[in-house]
C-alpha cells in the first residue's frame, strides 16, 4: 500500500467537446481531496478528425486496426491530451515529477461488445513522453475480452464518493454524457461486490447531434430549445421500442446506438424536446430495473447543466433529483476524477470492473501500463 497519491486522470467523452483534466488525492480505495481541474476544447478540426473516426471505426475488425482516418485521429486526441496535461501542470505549479500517475481514457470511436471489440483511441506510451510521468490507459479492452460490457467503469468511484457522503441510501448516481449510465449504492453501504451499474439510453448524443444539424451548434444551451418546444410523445414511444431497454442489467451501449431519425420531420424546438424527453424516460425504464426506489438521484455530467432536461427527469421518475454540484462532487470532471482512482486502483492491483457493473463473472483488473 503507498498510501495517498496525487494522480491526474483525462477524460475526452462521447459529446466530443474537448479534453476534462482533474487531479485527486486517493489510494485507489478512498478520495482524500480533489484538486484543480481544467477543460481544453477540442478545435472545429480536431473534433472534425474525431467525428471522421466514428464513421470508420465499425469497419474495424481488430481494436489494434489503424487505418489511416483511425491513425489520423488518434494522433490528434493524443496531441490534444498532452497539451492539455501541460497547460494543467503550469497552471497549477506542478511538474511531471509531481504526478504518482495518469488516467488516460482516450476517446472511444466504437463500443461493441458483443464482438468483443471496443476500441478507444489513444497512445499511452506516446503521452508517456510527452508528459514525463506514468500513463495508464486502454482500461476497457480487458473486461470486454473475456466477455464484459467494458463499461460503465466510474461505478467504483461512485462508490468511493456515496461512502464519503451523508446522503441517504440507497443513492443512484446518473451521469449524462453522450451515453446515460446509472451507479446503484443500495442501503446496506458502498460495498464493491453489491455494485449494479449499467448504461441505460442516450444521454446527450441525440440531442447534440440533432442541434449541431439544426443550429450549427452541438448542444441546446441551458435547455432552451427543449423548453420551448412540444414532445412528440407517439416519438417517444417509438424510439423506447429499441431491444436495448428490454436487456437485464448490466449492460452498456455505443454512442451511435440511437438514431434522430424519428425526429427529423420535426421543428427544431419540438424535436428538441422530445429527444430530451426520450433521454428522461430511458432513466425512468433504467430505474426501474434496480432493485429499489432511490431516494436520491444525482446527477452529474453534461446534461446536469440542461434544466429541462432535469426536469423531465424527475417529473418522469417521480425521484428527488440534485446535481453533483448540489452536494459537493464535481459535475464535469467526475469522470475525469474516476480515471486518475482507477489509475491507481491499476498500480495497487485492484479490480476496475465487477459481476454487478459490467457482466464479467469475476472481479477484473483492467489498464495498461506506459513509462516514459
Amino acid at each position: 500500500m503507498a498510501g495517498q497519491r496525487l494522480a491526474i486522470g483525462l477524460m475526452s467523452g462521447t459529446s466530443m467537446d474537448g479534453v476534462d483534466v482533474a487531479a485527486i488525492e486517493t489510494d485507489g480505495r478512498t478520495v482524500s481531496q480533489f484538486g484543480p481541474t481544467l477543460f481544453r476544447p477540442y478545435s472545429n478540426a480536431e473534433r472534425a478528425a474525431i467525428r471522421a473516426a466514428l464513421d470508420v471505426a465499425p469497419s474495424v475488425a481488430n481494436r489494434a486496426e489503424r487505418p489511416e482516418v483511425l491513425a489520423v485521429a488518434e494522433r490528434v486526441v493524443t496531441e490534444a491530451h498532452a497539451d492539455a496535461v501541460k497547460t494543467f501542470l503550469e497552471t497549477n505549479g506542478l511538474t511531471a515529477q509531481d504526478i504518482a500517475v495518469i488516467g488516460f481514457h482516450g476517446q472511444t470511436v466504437f463500443h461493441a461488445p458483443p464482438r468483443r471489440l471496443t476500441v478507444q483511441l489513444g497512445d499511452g506510451l506516446a503521452l508517456a513522453r510527452a508528459i514525463g510521468a506514468p500513463v495508464v490507459y486502454d482500461f476497457r479492452a480487458a473486461d470486454v475480452a473475456v466477455g464484459g460490457q467494458g463499461a460503465p467503469l466510474v461505478p467504483i468511484y461512485h462508490a468511493g464518493l456515496v461512502a464519503r457522503s451523508d446522503l441517504a441510501r440507497p443513492v443512484a448516481v446518473l451521469n449524462i454524457g453522450g451515453v446515460a449510465n446509472l451507479t446503484f449504492v443500495g442501503a446496506g453501504g458502498a460495498r464493491e461486490g453489491d455494485l449494479l451499474a449499467f448504461d441505460c439510453g442516450p444521454g446527450n448524443a441525440l440531442l447534440d447531434d440533432f442541434c449541431l444539424k439544426r443550429t450549427g451548434r452541438p448542444v441546446d444551451p441551458d435547455g432552451r430549445l427543449g423548453a420551448q418546444g412540444r414532445v412528440d410523445e407517439r416519438i417517444v414511444g417509438e424510439l423506447l421500442a429499441h431491444p436495448f431497454f428490454a436487456l437485464p442489467a448490466p449492460k452498456s451501449l455505443d454512442r451511435n446506438a440511437f438514431s434522430s431519425v424519428a425526429v427529423e420531420r420535426l421543428g427544431t424546438e419540438d424535436g428538441a424536446a422530445t429527444l430530451t424527453a426520450f433521454t428522461a424516460e430511458a432513466v425512468a425504464a433504467g430505474l426501474r430495473l434496480l432493485p429499489e426506489a432511490p431516494r436520491t438521484l444525482v446527477v452529474a455530467g453534461g446534461g446536469a447543466h440542461n434544466p429541462t432536461m432535469l426536469a423531465m427527469i424527475a417529473a418522469r421518475t417521480n425521484t428527488p433529483v440534485t446535481t453533483a454540484h448540489e452536494i459537493g462532487w464535481s459535475t464535469d470532471f467526475l469522470e475525469a476524477q474516476a480515471f486518475a482512482h482507477l489509475a491507481v486502483r491499476h498500480l495497487e492491483g485492484l479490480p476496475l470492473s465487477f459481476p454487478g457493473t459490467t457482466g464479467v463473472k469475476t472481479p477484473m483488473r483492467g489498464g495498461v501500463l506506459a513509462r516514459a
